[in-house]
């Protein structure tokens, strides 16, 4: 491995493209995010277009947790050229360096990047992200539910001695104590549909849920206006968490409890097992993408394929990001296990990343 000041000056040369991408990228989501939040916004004072900008300054990180992979697969494509053009990689070949030698700085950055990225920036960002989220519900009202911890899994089913109810919430925020543009239908004991309820927000009381500027729909298809509609339920904030939150709402080290309390109310744990997993696989698969740069790039530059080489660096962060999201598909689903499905990804890029480099450069 390079130590002293030739690895310090790769590994900065690696930090300095990875950093420029991943910071460019971030300007990028937020312009995007900014154009589509200024569609919610109720007026036009110079403090509503303030607080938008403040809401989606705080979502950004966490939408960049998901570009971190290839943010640090150009980069590091990038720095390799770099390296290359300038003919510093020529002179560390010259020097007796293998390409192990002076990929190690970029490994060990990667590993240090996705160390820092599971325990420091996962938990800052989920928490600038519940920041945001209450920002936007003072802001735009309704529509917080844009904003809110919302997942694909919508539906509900509550029993309770008045009867049954079913549930669909557009997103769920606080914690789980609230759920944004709920839609209830509730039922007596004999199965038979009394009413139907809908409002803006729901939230969750001792014992009952508390829809606020409710419309209620009896049998007859009249409907009325309430204040505050009361309809019981046995349902804690874990469960409707449980149930409704994405696992990218839960930080890194509040997943454990998460986990155990899911599977202690009765519910399926597979997502967050599968995310506490994925956020401890990320160095891994931080590393390969720094390996993945190096088959893709070093004999590229040698031989001037400059477009080959980042049409084959996009082509490998595409498979890889396709294989991930189907193993993801699978454990969350309980199809496979969640370490699995988590770090299966991560450990073949690396195997087939070292493969492939050391076939091509050590013969």
């Amino acid at each position: 491995m390079i130590l002293g000041t030739l690895g310090r000056y790769f590994g900065a040369v690696f930090l300095r493209w990875i950093g420029g991408l991943f910071l460019g990228a971030a300007l990028l989501v937020f312009l995007i995010d900014v154009l589509e939040l200024m569609r919610t916004r109720l007026d036009d004072a110079p403090e509503a277009f303030l607080g938008l900008l403040a809401v989606s300054a705080l979502r950004v990180p966490l939408i960049m947790e998901q570009v971190l992979p290839f943010a640090v697969l150009i980069g590091s494509i990038a720095a390799f050229v770099s390296l290359s053009r300038r003919s510093e990689l020529a002179v560390a070949r010259a020097s007796g360096l293998s390409v192990w030698q002076f990929a190690a700085p970029g490994v060990a950055l990667a590993l240090a990047l996705g160390v820092l990225a599971t325990t420091v920036y996962n938990p800052a960002a989920v928490a600038m992200k519940v920041a945001s989220d209450r920002l936007a519900g003072e802001l735009v009202g309704r529509a917080a539910s844009i904003l809110s911890e919302q997942s694909s899994e919508s539906w509900l089913r509550q029993r309770t001695a008045e009867g049954d109810a079913i549930l669909w919430v557009g997103g769920v925020a606080d914690g789980g104590t609230t759920v944004i543009d709920p839609v209830a239908w509730q039922f007596d004991k004999d199965g038979r549909l009394e009413r139907r309820i809908e409002a803006p927000v729901g939230r969750l009381g001792e014992g009952t849920w508390i829809f606020e500027r409710a419309t209620v729909v009896d049998t007859d298809g009249t409907p009325r206006r309430e204040a505050e509609f009361r309809l019981p339920t046995a349902l804690t904030p874990d469960q409707v968490r449980g149930r409704f939150a994405s696992p990218d709402s839960v930080s890194f080290w509040a997943l454990p409890g998460t986990i155990g309390r899911a599977a202690a109310s009765g519910l399926p744990p597979y997502r967050f097992r599968l995310q506490f997993h994925a956020l401890l696989s990320r160095p891994l698969l931080l590393a390969a993408m720094v390996l993945i740069a190096a088959t893709v790039s070093l004999g590229s530059a040698r031989s001037g394929g400059t477009g080959r080489m980042i049409l084959g660096g996009v082509v490998a962060g595409f498979m890889l990001y396709v294989i991930t999201e189907i193993a993801r598909d699978l454990g969350s689903e309980g199809l496979v296990p969640a370490a699995l499905a988590a770090w299966a990804p991560a450990v073949v890029a690396t195997w087939l990343g070292s493969t492939v480099l050391l076939f091509r450069e050590d013969g």
